[in-house]
């Protein structure tokens, strides 16, 4: 899936950036070309790359039949993730996808 970056924010994310923020919040991290590769909990595989200065790819595999206590904290790390490599929070994240949608853009 694809998220906005916030404006200004591409030089927190830009060179090791996003790496660093990755490996903060899963632990090991593996660079596969030009993307980041790792996994935590639920995500058997999260990788995230910067298309440009404006959006962010990511990438995620789940495993289903974990514990509900390791898919909470796996949602929480998750959303911590993206409000550091985006800048914004998930209810803004969320308003901005429902104003998208709205308009017919997705």
């Amino acid at each position: 899936m694809e998220y906005e970056i916030k404006k200004g924010h591409y030089s927190e994310i830009e060179g090791e950036g996003l790496k660093n923020i990755l490996s903060e919040v899963f632990g090991e991290v593996a660079r596969e070309g030009d993307l980041f590769a790792s996994s935590y909990g639920a995500l058997t595989r999260i990788e995230s790359k910067v298309l440009d200065k404006t959006t962010l790819l990511v990438k995620t595999q789940t495993d289903p039949g974990v514990p509900g206590e390791v898919a909470s904290e796996t949602i929480r790390r998750f959303n911590f993730f993206l409000e550091r490599a985006t800048g914004f929070t998930s209810k803004q994240r969320r308003d901005r996808l429902q104003k998208k949608a709205k308009e017919g853009k997705l």
